[in-house]
């Protein structure tokens, strides 16, 4: 269990890390929480949403179906490290 919260802190810090270099430039980091609606709240689009699953499947190795890349699984930094810790 303790590995498995460890293993998800290091998951938001690089999701936060990636989402403020590329969507967020100049933000501060503490104004993306986890709860930040992402896709709801407009600051990821189409498009982004896209290179988000491709960065996240590249760097650990890991396939999203068609199905979680969507609003639900992919609109909080939340939900994206829930996403990430059950696909790894």
């Amino acid at each position: 269990m303790e590995k498995l919260v460890e293993r998800k802190e290091e998951l938001k810090a690089a999701v936060k890390e990636f989402i403020l270099r590329e969507f967020l430039p100049g933000e501060a980091a503490e104004n993306l929480t986890d709860d930040v609606q992402l896709i709801s709240g407009g600051i990821l689009d189409s498009i982004a949403t896209l290179k988000l699953v491709m960065y996240f499947e590249e760097r650990y190795g890991i396939t999203l179906e068609a199905h979680e890349v969507d609003r639900e699984h992919l609109d909080t930094v939340h939900d994206i490290v829930e996403l990430l810790a059950a696909k790894q």
